[in-house]
């Protein structure tokens, strides 16, 4: 995570820019100095998971109890000193970082097989050097948090600009994480979660000025070298000769420094004494060896730009423009709506401004407050000059128009980022259709021609940009420099289709993008690369993964990514161009009502975001998109910003999801992975949120997975289509689940649950069990049928449990000893957690009928309380042993043994002993990929 080699450089080279603080001690200041003002930190809360998890054991599916304990801890630590604290978690992982992703999670299977053959060799839980976290801990822990009343937000791209750029805006403490990249962000103070002792709130800051007064640099040439040096998005070994290059000629390396050590202050000095001595006169592509990387370099340096800040290393001449290839620009949370829609907050107004998507990355253009108009001005960041980039509203709260100046404040220059690095698109973005218009650009600033609209919506008029405002050019006027600056008005929704410019013929040509560039596969245009959906089918079809075909692939139909609503479109020619419709969410929503996890019941969208909200504009299309309900897909961000949801709102917006390492040993083959136990249900989720293309679809829709599974090399995602859904009455849409507050809608979002796990025929069973045994039994049905191995002493193990969990305290788990470690009961803990995952993703997508706590797992399930009833299934303890010759807790075992069994008797699934499995040895039939789905149907 973060720049590379800079965390050990700190510790080895520059110690003296950490700083032992205390929390108390700051708190107490900060309110001195600011009145009426609550101390605030924002936790990166991906970085501090492993601090979080203290419990001993972690091998056994995880110790819910004492984790939820621990959390409760390091709350009302903070709190007692009057400190509040606001979590953002990952929401998604952008595309320019999946590389980085996938090749953490390949490191993270070799590691996991070093566990099991461990696990194998000494029957022991490794130590913790090798120490790996129970699958579903960030999940859960969002929900912890919220049970402990703790403000909880879910990111609409990578966490870290999302917590830099809260931190900034909202005057806060500081962040406490584990990332150099928070070293790099001009943002609040930066302290470290590893160093914090919880007794004494102490901890150590790290000074990010000290750090460049080491190195004789500016705050400024941090994200400069964060990029130079490598990062999540720049490749380590892009610039590893020009390292080098630096190193070679830097002559005042000291004996006792380390190789990195030396190649940072070696690349520090080339930028003091070097590249600033250019400054402002040369582009950074004529100082450093930038060659076809130079887009990605802009858009990594452009990446630790907050809202309101510009580089003085983005230059530019007025003969010529230059643009970011898929420009990253900030975006935030709102506090005080709590609806975590993109806001930039004037901290006078305490209002939440909005902010604008950029169609090529996956992050907002922060827009700030106009002081007279009280309007939101998106800023963007101009790449090339050093001027940030104002966008300006229009008189109407939902009439904002984006306006962007060149590198004098007389000149307007929309600006575009273009798919390839070589080509500088300017383009005008209109938040009212959400639309991006294209400019023409040639080899002088004075030949754009953006492609904009008058005032009505059907009157589009080209524009040109002229750099004196005194030519009839629409102007807005600038609060702070009170200087005219072109305005673009509002473009017809049907100019809105995003081209890039050939520079050989100047005309525009559809953008295409390709999951796999090395290739050099036409495919289908993605304004948002994480969004890229492949055409017809999969050139490498894997394992039996059905894939969308396209019935004429010969036609090359391209699927466009609406840049707004994230939904794709299928264009034909010049046809498939959405149109825009304002909406707004009314009604009350009965979605999320539940007091235990502080979710709004009935939750009601906050008034700001009728006027604010981007999502409130959501394009309605004329050919098929993921998504076509702007109104529904408004409510799933909702509930993903505010993390009351798992996966629904990717699924519906992108059509991408991921799931990381699983604790499954690879060489065990009679359990199967969890990504294909769980995959039945998953296309079924599909069916509900995106329809299984029964309707008279030309095209199936399909989701791109990355799913960590043995064997899997995480070249590309598996393309998985949904899945026909046998519900009584048929399948219900999302409205009806989600919006509808009619007594009798809760029993249809039931049959919706059931039928995601195709357990309709056992819904009067599963009624008449007592809550939190519910899930647990439905969950259990599910996995007792799909997975023929699964014998009689593992249910045993499973219920014996869950009811012997209720009355035991945490203090009894955590003094809980274990004769010894079994691999395949370590797989089995973390394969029904995976579950407890995938319940909480099916109950989010059908609207909610069964209360979240029913499957926390701290309710539920202990990883060493069921490791013991495991081994003592497997000697042959008798089922009174099992659940400790309680009588209560004996009746309650035999009813729900009673209800999977019957259930599974239902579906052709007889449970038997291990004695029995092993002198028949049945296998498993679904095992094989290419055979794994129970119906022939679900292959699509």
């Amino acid at each position: 995570m973060g720049v590379r080699g800079l965390q050990g450089f700190v510790g080895s080279t520059c110690p003296h820019i950490c700083t032992v603080v205390n929390f108390k001690e700051l708190a107490e200041h900060h309110r001195n100095k600011h009145p009426g003002c609550t101390p605030t930190i924002v936790v990166d809360a991906m970085c501090c998971l492993r601090y979080w998890y203290t419990p001993e054991s972690w091998i056994c599916g995880g110790q819910w109890r004492e984790y939820f304990s621990a959390l409760r801890d390091f709350v009302k630590t903070f709190t007692a000193v009057g400190i509040k604290l606001i979590f953002f978690f990952d929401g998604m992982v952008e595309q320019d970082k999946r590389d980085e992703w996938v090749k953490r999670r390949l490191k993270n299977n070799r590691e996991i097989s070093r566990i099991f053959h461990y696990i194998k060799s000494h029957k022991e839980q490794p130590g913790r050097n090798m120490f790996f976290i129970p699958s579903g801990l960030a999940i859960f822990t969002r929900f912890a948090l919220k049970t402990l009343g703790q403000e909880t937000l879910c990111s609409l791209q990578e966490a870290d600009y999302e917590v830099a750029s809260y931190g900034l805006q909202h005057n806060c403490l500081g962040i406490l994480g584990e990332d150099t990249d928070y070293l790099i962000y001009d943002t609040c103070p930066y302290f470290s979660i590893s160093d914090l002792c919880l007794e004494s709130l102490s901890t150590v800051m790290l000074c990010r000025e000290k750090l460049c007064e080491s190195l004789d640099i500016s705050l400024a040439d941090l994200p400069l070298l964060a990029c130079l040096l490598g990062n999540d998005i720049i490749p380590e070994g892009m610039f590893e000769s020009f390292r080098y290059k630096c190193l070679s000629s830097y002559t005042s390396v000291k004996e006792n420094f380390d190789r990195k050590g030396n190649i940072i202050l070696a690349v520090a000095d080339h930028i003091s004494k070097v590249l600033h001595l250019h400054q402002g006169e040369k582009k950074l592509e004529e100082m450093l060896p930038l060659g076809p990387n130079k887009a990605l370099f802009y858009k990594g340096v452009a990446s630790y730009l907050l809202p309101g800040q510009k580089s003085p290393w983005f230059f530019q001449k007025p003969k010529s423009l230059i643009t970011l290839d898929k420009q990253v620009v900030s975006m935030s949370s709102d506090p005080e709506s709590k609806q975590g829609v993109p806001m930039c907050t004037d901290p006078e107004l305490k209002q939440g401004v909005p902010m604008c998507t950029d169609p090529e990355s996956k992050q907002g253009v922060p827009m700030c407050t106009d002081p007279e108009s009280k309007q939101g001005v998106p800023m963007c960041t101009d790449p090339e000059s050093k001027q940030g980039v104002p966008m300006c509203t229009g008189p109407e709260p939902e009439q904002g128009v984006p306006m962007c100046t060149g590198p004098e404040p007389e000149q307007g220059v929309p600006m575009c980022t273009g798919p390839e690095p070589k080509q500088g698109v300017p383009m005008c973005t209109d938040p009212e259709p959400k639309q991006e218009v294209p400019m023409c650009t040639g080899p002088e600033p004075k030949q754009g021609v953006p492609m904009c609209a008058g005032p009505e919506p059907k009157q589009g008029v080209p524009m040109c940009t002229d750099p004196e405002p005194k030519q009839g050019v629409p102007m807005c006027t600038d609060p702070e420099p009170k200087q005219g600056v072109p305005m673009c008005t509002d473009p017809e929704p049907k100019q809105g289709i995003p081209i890039c410019i050939d520079p050989e013929s100047k005309q525009g040509v559809p953008m295409c993008t390709d999951p796999e560039p090395k290739q050099g596969v036409p495919m289908c245009t993605d304004p948002e690369p994480k969004q890229g959906v492949p055409m017809c089918t999969d050139p490498e079809p894997k394992q039996g993964v059905p894939m969308c075909t396209d019935p004429e692939p010969k036609q090359g139909i391209p699927i466009c990514i609406d840049p707004e609503s994230k939904q794709e479109v299928h264009l034909e020619s010049k046809q498939g161009v959405p149109k825009c419709t304002h909406t707004e969410i009314k009604q009350k929503l009965p979605v999320g009502a539940d007091s235990e996890f502080k979710l709004e019941a009935p939750m009601c969208i906050d008034p700001a975001i009728k006027q604010q909200d981007l999502m409130n504009m959501e394009p309605e299309v004329k050919q098929e998109t993921l998504v076509s309900d702007p109104e529904i897909l408004k409510v799933a961000r909702a509930h993903h910003v505010r993390a009351e949801s798992y996966l629904v709102y990717n699924i519906m917006s992108s059509g991408e999801i991921e799931c990381s390492n699983t604790l499954e040993d690879a060489l065990d083959q009679a359990l199967p992975s969890q990504a294909f136990v769980y995959r039945p249900v998953r296309q079924r989720v599909y069916s509900l949120l995106l329809g299984d293309g029964r309707d008279g679809a030309s095209t199936c829709p399909t989701v791109k997975e990355w799913f960590v599974y043995s064997g899997n090399p995480l070249r590309h995602p598996d393309l998985v289509r949904p899945l026909q859904m046998n519900i009584p009455g048929g399948t219900p849409n999302l409205k009806l689940l989600w919006l509808n507050q009619e007594p009798g809608i809760q029993a249809r979002r039931l049959d919706a649950l059931l039928g995601c796990f195709d357990l309709s025929s056992s819904r009067e069973e599963l009624q008449a069990v007592e809550n939190p045994f519910k899930a647990l039994c439905c969950l259990l049905i599910y996995l007792f049928v799909q997975v023929d191995t699964l014998c009689l002493e593992d249910l045993h193990a499973f219920i014996a449990q869950a009811l012997c969990l209720q009355g035991k305290s945490t203090v009894q788990l955590v003094d809980l000893q274990l004769d010894y470690i079994d691999p395949r009961a370590v797989q089995l803990g973390s394969l029904l957690v995976r579950g407890l995952t995938t319940l909480v993703l099916v109950n989010s997508a059908c609207g909610f009928p069964w209360r979240m706590s029913d499957f926390m797992p701290w309710n539920i399930f202990d990883g060493k309380l069921f490791h013991q009833k495991y081994l003592q299934a497997e000697k042959g303890y008798s089922v009174e042993a099992l659940v400790e010759q309680n009588r209560s807790r004996l009746t309650k075992f035999h009813t729900l043994k009673s209800v999977v069994c019957k259930a599974c008797v239902k579906e052709n699934r007889r449970i038997v002993s291990k004695q029995h499995w092993r002198s028949h040895q049945p296998g498993n039939r679904q095992y094989e990929p290419d055979h794994w789905r129970r119906y022939p149907s679900s292959s699509g």
